[in-house]
């Protein structure tokens, strides 16, 4: 697992400066491996290369998804992809970004 995910991950489900123990306890490393894999084929299939940004807001999205009940890896990224449907839409005055916020 590339480390960057797991720490995008962590900010998003903790929303605080918690350590690598408790954040253990918050959420389970299969299910952390799941939103991570998640983000990883988005941007795969987008052919696009991670910036510190674009993980951040879609680390957040798939958590807030995950917290929907969308559990499993391939609907995290069906409708990772739907909802930001290239790296332009992760752009801060993008109108998918916006309503995310």
């Amino acid at each position: 697992m590339n480390y960057d995910f797991l720490i995008a991950i962590r900010a998003s489900c903790c929303n605080a400066e918690d350590d690598m123990a408790d954040f253990n306890l918050t959420l389970p490393m299969e299910e952390v491996n799941v939103l991570s894999d998640a983000v990883r084929t988005w941007f795969r299939h987008n052919h696009a290369a991670p910036t510190e940004q674009s993980m951040q807001l879609l680390c957040s999205a798939a958590v807030d998804l995950y917290n929907e009940g969308h559990k499993t890896r391939e609907e995290l990224v069906t409708l990772l992809i739907m909802k930001f449907d290239s790296p332009h839409s992760l752009q801060i005055n993008a109108p998918t970004s916006t309503s995310h916020h």
